[in-house]
């Protein structure tokens, strides 16, 4: 005996879609800022890796406990007469990364360095307002 089954091809479509994200092109082409954060008694130690970028291009933002670096990394057009590219795997552009800390920045005493493609920054924790008991009067 025959036994005819119906399927819907967009059946398969579907249950693969709701079961895993689709993901679009490939996320080790992005480049990223990498980053260290190390706490000690009374300030952050922050390294982040910006390869290749100068130090003019790179800037840092401080909001509270929100830190943001950005960096532009340029092209340079070393490409003479008689020369051709065979091949470019550098990456050129913007690159953000912000994070938040656990405890606000003293943004006045906070330093930064950039050395060997290595932003060193170091972060002091702001001091936390003592609570002051009014006199009731």
């Amino acid at each position: 005996m025959n036994r005819l089954m119906r399927t819907d091809p967009l059946d398969d479509f579907f249950r693969g879609f709701l079961v895993r994200p689709v993901e679009y092109g490939n996320s080790a082409d992005v480049p990223t800022l990498k980053i260290d954060v190390k706490e000690v008694e009374k300030a952050y130690v922050v390294h982040v890796e910006i390869p290749g970028v100068r130090k003019e291009d790179i800037h840092v933002a401080i909001d509270g406990a929100v830190v943001s670096v950005s960096a532009e990394r340029r092209q340079e057009k070393d490409v003479r007469d008689g020369e051709r590219v065979l091949r470019s795997e550098r990456s050129y552009g913007k690159l953000t990364r912000s994070f938040q800390l656990p405890q606000d920045v003293d943004e006045s005493q906070s330093v930064a360095k950039y050395n060997d493609g290595i932003l060193n920054l170091t972060l002091p924790k702001k001091l936390a307002a003592q609570s002051k008991r009014l006199t009731i009067q």
